[in-house]
This record gives structure tokens, sequence and C-alpha cells, in this order.
């Protein structure tokens, strides 16, 4: 007598014999199987994003598609922060074009050319950010698997990452998966404790394009590899082995400044044909339109329209001042020549002056500190109490930082309604200035930022290293370490080692960026500032274009810190705007072009 076999309410219900008679009973119906396919060959990684909101629900269900992942001895090592802040998603955005461009400097020509092309817009556009952690501070040997393969929760977070990707894909929305990233860096913005490390960055939204394969084969970077070429029987083969995945280091490292960006779909011409000028363009049209007041802008992906002639028009401010650092000897012209050129500027006759003439710029004057009696034609904000050299003393007082501040800041909102808001500065001197807070903000030694300035030798490129390194020192403590800096500390450090015109410009890039405009960087001193205001309001980098690369050799540092490629690399040392004068009339001769191109469907 054969007796009937009981079944489990719980667990497997299935007998062997059962699973003998048909080993295929398993399997999902021919439709689903051709679904999943379906949405494992459209998944893509998607980088540009529409504003529209994704819906709370739908992204608990995505991140539950993450949870239900594999993982090694069901550790479940993953952690999903969500980021919706958008001061914390410009900080982000600010680190990964840092990377960038910093990985970029490490490829071969043509590589380097590809990575600084690719857009990480999305890290601002996208309404959801999700950042994938590992907790790995359970020990290896203490997790099933992991004591043999330790990275195994490693692997288990990356299957997490690809069951986010695939739902995502299946509900229509987009995600760029961006690891462009110093892993410390973002670590340390989001607060994650020793043991847990991020995997990178998920940008989660609608896209905003609908690429038919995969965005780095379109562009040319690489090609699928056939199946076979991937697949080896019972070991490694002996014979005709897998070719290794192309390495992109060159034997000497090598310099790429040009870049493109795939967008402007409905011109009549190749997609990114004005290479880097092209993101200039965009960047012009999409800066935030004004936010609340007081704030630093509109809210993280609101819908704002392109704006046609954000790259014309517009106003050169300059600002001046002597520096008592000057009596050091770290400068080949006397102090009386900022007066001189502060007089011919006022005149319309300076280099500045007549550039902005040329382009049909506006020019504002601004008196931060020039010594001796008020210059005709220059606004005065000129500070009172008493100004150190570095070296020795503060450069600024307390007092004159915050008028100085709450000047530039005026001054960038109202300007911005206008156009780009060029920055130039006039002051002997205000190389070494620049230097100095340069050393500070990026952690270098002075050797790395002392540069010749308008005419130097080696004796006064001395002493101004010297300079920088005593400034430095008396300063200790103050130097705050790498990261977002409050009010406070950067009022602090921008009186202990800025310059007066630097501590306006500085406001000018706040002011700018909160009334939605576009801020156009010339030389070292202005891109100072404008790190400083980055370091204090990251979103502010998002409406930074990098005029040129001047002769400075800080000013390549700054530039990298703030994740901007300048447009021009002529090794300048004019000054006075002149740089970013030129850089905005290349702007605007493209703009009227584009508008002059021919549109598609």
């Amino acid at each position: 007598m054969r007796w009937p076999r009981p079944r489990p309410l719980i667990g497997d219900a299935t007998s062997s014999a059962e699973r003998a008679r048909d080993p295929a009973s398993w399997a999902f119906p021919a439709a689903a199987r051709a679904a999943l396919a379906d949405v494992i060959a459209a998944r893509r990684d998607v980088r540009r994003f529409r504003p529209d909101p994704v819906e709370p629900g739908m992204v608990t269900e995505i991140l539950a598609a993450g949870h239900a992942a594999p993982s090694v001895g069901h550790s479940q090592p993953w952690r999903f922060i969500v980021v919706q802040d958008a001061a914390l998603r410009a900080s982000a955005a600010v680190m990964a074009d840092r990377a960038r461009l910093a990985q970029a400097g490490e490829l071969d020509p043509d590589s380097a050319r590809h990575l600084r092309s690719l857009q990480l817009d999305g890290i601002r556009e996208a309404p959801v950010g999700i950042v994938v952690c590992c907790d790995r501070r359970a020990r290896p040997a203490g997790v099933l698997g992991r004591a043999t393969f330790p990275d195994a929760d490693l692997w288990s977070c990356a299957c997490a990452i690809e069951n986010i990707w695939l739902t995502a894909r299946g509900h229509g929305l987009g995600l760029g998966w961006v690891t462009l990233f110093d892993p410390a860096e973002l670590a340390e913005l989001l607060g994650l404790p020793d043991g847990v490390v991020t995997l990178g960055w998920l940008c989660l939204g609608w896209p905003d394009e609908r690429p038919p394969a995969p965005g780095l084969e379109r562009q040319g970077w690489s090609r699928r590899l056939p199946l076979a070429d991937v697949v080896a029987a019972d070991r490694w083969p002996g014979a005709a082995p897998p070719a290794a995945p192309r390495d992109r280091m060159p034997a000497a490292t090598a310099a790429a400044r040009v870049g493109s960006r795939d967008g402007e779909d409905r011109l009549l011409a190749v997609p990114g044909s004005l290479g880097l000028l092209g993101d200039a363009l965009l960047r012009a049209e999409s800066v935030q339109a004004p936010g609340p007041a007081g704030s630093p802008s509109a809210p993280a992906g609101a819908a704002h329209p392109a704006r046609p002639g954000r790259a014309g028009a517009g106003t050169l401010l300059i600002a001046g001042a002597d520096h008592p650092v000057a009596a050091l000897g770290v400068s080949a012209f006397p102090a009386s020549t900022t007066r001189l050129i502060a007089q011919a500027l006022a005149a319309g006759q300076g280099q500045g002056a007549a550039a902005a003439r040329a382009a049909g710029l506006a020019v504002r004057l601004a008196d931060c500190g020039i010594d001796g009696d008020p210059v005709g034609g220059w606004t005065d904000l000129r500070p009172g109490g008493p100004r150190g050299d570095l070296a020795s003393a503060d450069a600024l007082t307390p007092g004159a930082v915050a008028g100085l501040l709450a000047a530039g800041e005026g001054a960038g909102r109202e300007l911005a309604a206008a156009g780009p808001v060029a920055l130039g500065e006039v002051g002997i001197a205000n190389t070494t200035v620049a230097a100095v807070l340069a050393a500070a903000l990026l952690a270098v030694p002075p050797g790395r930022v002392a540069g010749r300035g308008a005419g130097s030798d080696t004796a006064i490129v001395a002493r101004k290293e010297a300079v920088i390194g005593q400034a430095l020192a008396r300063m200790g403590g103050r130097v705050p370490p790498a990261g977002p800096l409050s009010r406070a500390a950067l009022a602090d450090l921008l009186g202990g080692l800025g310059g007066p015109e630097q501590v306006f410009l500085t406001g000018a890039c706040l002011g700018a960026a909160a009334a939605g405009g576009l801020v156009v960087l010339d030389g070292l001193l202005t891109g100072v500032s404008a790190l400083a205001a980055v370091r204090y309001r990251p979103e502010v980098q998002d409406h930074l274009i990098a005029g040129q690369l001047s002769a400075e050799p800080a000013h390549r540092l700054v530039l990298d810190a703030l994740g901007l490629e300048p447009l021009l690399d002529l090794r300048l040392r004019a000054g006075e705007g002149v740089g970013a004068v030129l850089a905005v009339s290349l702007m605007a001769h493209a703009e009227r072009a584009r508008l002059g191109t021919a549109t598609t469907d």
C-alpha cells in the first residue's frame, strides 16, 4: 500500500518525484521570461533627468527590490541613504566633477576627452539620489562565506544595485550609477562611520533621454564583447586567452582640455559639436531661476525654461585693492601702480575696460581698498579698521569682512539680472594674497601655489613662498579642514588670509548664484574667491564658468577643486577680467551661431 505524502504548510511543498518528472516546472511562463530579458536588455546608465518628482511609494518599491537581493551568509550588508537635500546634492556634484577631471588627467588623450565630456549633472537634476553603502563592520570570519572571500559583502551590495536598476527600468524610471568620487570624501559628506563604505551614488528619476544603446558604446568609449570572448570551458585557456580589459592610462600623462556634451538634440549638428563651449552654453541657459529671498538658489529640480541670450550682454565687475603685504617685497611693481591702473579703467582705457567695451559689456568698478583718496569712477567700498600684511597679522577685521561680503552679495544679485557677471581684479601683490588663500583652501604647501605674478624674478617668488608659509603658520588651527564651511568659518578665513577684493568677489559669487545668474571667472584671484564661495555654498558651482586658465601655477589646482574646465588657455597675465571678457565674447558668438543653426523635429 502506498501512502499519500504529507505536504508541509511552509517551505518547499514539492516532492522529489514531482521534481524528477518535470525539472523545468519551476520556470516562469515564456511571457515573463521575455519581459525580464527585455528589461535587462533595455537597462541604461541614464544621465539626463526631468524635474518631475518620483512618488515615495515607487521609491520604496524600488528599494525593496534592492533589499531582496542575494547576500553572502544572508548578511544583508547594504544600507541605502536616500538624498533629496539640494545642498547635499550640490556638494556631491562638485566632488564628482573634481574626481572626473582628476581621473581624466591620468588617461590617454582620447579617453580623457571622452571622460571630460561625460555629463554628471544627474546628481543635481535627478529628484532622488540613493547612496548605496556597505556595512563592513562585521569581521569576515564571522559571516558565512566571507572568511574565504572577504569582499563578498561588496558583491552582495552590487547585486542590490542591479535589482534596484532593473526595477527602476521596469517602472520607466532612469538610473545612473556615479562612482567618480573620492570614497572618503563622499563618506565624510554623509557622516558615515568607520567600517561603512560607499559604492557610489545612484541618480533616480524620470529620464529626459531614451538611449537606444549604452551611452559609452554610443560615444565610442568601448564595444560590448562577443559572448564567446568572455566564456571559457573548464579552465583558463592557454591558447588564445581572453584579452585583458583595456587600460586607458598612457605611458606619459597628457592633459586634455577639450570636452563635449551629449545634448542639443534638436540642432542639425553633430551632438557635442561645440565641445566645452557647448557645455558652457548649456550651463548658461540652465542656471536656476531666483529662489526665495535669502535662499542660495531655486529648489533643485524646479522647472525653468532655457533663457536665450544668457551668454550675451552682461557686466564686467572689477574689484580693486592695495595690500600691505606688498611691503614685504613680493611684487615687481610699486603699490602706486594699482591707482594708475584704476584711473585708466575709470577712463575706459584700461585693458579690462577696453576689452569689455569691445564685447558689449558694461563695466562696474568697486574700490575695496585702494590706497589714498577715493578714485573717481569707482564705487567706494573701502572698509575701516587696521589691515595686516598676512605674514604677521590678519588681513581684515571681522567688521570689514562682513561689510565687504554683504556689498559683494548685493552687487552680484543686482548685476546677475543683466546677463553674465564677468569677474576681474586689480591690485599690486594680489597674486600673493590669492596664493595664500588657495594654499589654505586646498591644503597644499606654499611651493605649489607661489607663482611669478606680473614680472617677478626668482628672488621675489622665494619671498612670496616664505610669506605664504608664515601666513599659514600664523593662522594655525584657524585654517579649516576640507569640507563645507559655515558662514562664521568663511568670514574668519577671509579675514585672516583674504584681500578685501577677494572678500567682495566671494560675496559677488554668492549673490549672483542666489539671483540665478551666471558668473564667469578670470584668473587665480577670482577663482579662489569662487572656491571660498563654493566651500560655503556648494550649489554656487552650478553658476560658474571658468573663463580661462592663467599662467599662475595655483590656478589649475583651484579650477580642479572647483570641478571646472577653462574655456581658454592663453597664458594670460592681464588681470582686470580680460580673460573672463574674452570667454563671454566667445560664448556670445557661439550662441548666435547656434541660434542660427537649423533645428530638427
